[in-house]
């Protein structure tokens, strides 16, 4: 299926790896150039440098820190002057796992932690949005795709839920916003998901349980999988990029304010 990318532009924040970079790379190879956005601009670099090496396409490096809207607005700016617009921006950029502190007894939550979590993942994702919106109302097109998480469905972890479940709320309201001018909205739900971070995370969890890699990844990361151990495996960032770049195509008009969720089928709630 050709989707329609070529020549359109986009922006990718926590583009310099994991799934932001899986996002980035598939974008690139259905003719997208991509303006990657990180802290590190050493992990920046080096990343444009392989991308544009693998697809032939312009992968423009920008640092920027999303909690500081002059810093997102300015990035935006140079995005949309290098690459001659921006029809595409993706919400990638997160701290990984949340707030440490979120994730047990409520009574040891850290109130800085949480805002800054809210700060980096759900308030840079705002800022990003905004600072893209007059860039695709005068295309007359464009495309937001928000990477959230299937912890927004689980409670336990309340940094990672809030956070994800505020960032669908914010999708179907920009999505009502935005649609008259061409724009789509949509979010994804990723679950556990195997990135280049993956291998020394099993090396590191394999250790303790005194077990294979394979192993621990059976035990601790894929207890919940509909499809038996037999073929039971991680789902992969480039299976997040796929569906992701589907969000972002010109084949996704009838989706919007909408959330997909990309776990390989884990959980068994229903949702209507």
């Amino acid at each position: 299926m050709d989707l329609g990318l070529q020549g359109k532009t986009a922006i990718v924040t926590g583009g310099s790896r994991g799934i932001g970079k899986a996002i980035a790379r598939e974008l690139a190879r259905e003719g997208v150039d991509v303006a990657i956005v990180a802290r590190n601009m050493a992990d920046l670099d080096a990343t444009a440098k392989e991308l544009s090496g693998e697809t032939n396409r312009r992968i423009l490096p920008l640092q920027c820190d999303v909690t500081s809207k002059a810093q997102v607005d300015a990035m935006v700016a140079e995005a949309a002057k290098q690459l001659g617009g921006v029809h595409i921006l993706v919400n990638s950029g997160s701290a990984p796992g949340g707030s440490a502190s979120a994730i047990g007894p409520i009574e040891n939550l850290i109130d800085e932690e949480l805002i800054d979590d809210f700060n980096i993942k759900y308030m840079g994702a705002l800022r990003c949005s905004r600072a893209v919106m007059p860039f695709m109302k005068q295309a007359g097109w464009g495309r937001i795709v928000n990477i959230s998480g299937a912890n927004a469905r689980n409670a336990g972890n309340l940094s990672g839920g809030a956070r994800n479940g505020s960032l669908v709320h914010m999708t179907k309201t920009l999505a009502v916003q935005l649609g008259r001018f061409g724009i789509t909205v949509n979010c994804v739900h990723p679950g556990t998901t195997r990135t280049e971070r993956t291998p020394s995370l099993l090396a590191a969890r394999a250790a303790q349980l005194n077990v294979s890699p394979e192993e621990a990844e059976r035990q601790d990361f894929l207890p919940d999988s509909p499809r038996g151990n037999s073929i039971c495996r991680m789902v992969d960032a480039s299976e997040i990029a796929f569906v992701t770049a589907f969000l972002a195509s010109d084949k996704s008009w009838a989706v919007s304010g909408e959330l997909v969720a990309a776990t390989g089928g884990a959980g068994r709630a229903v949702y209507y």
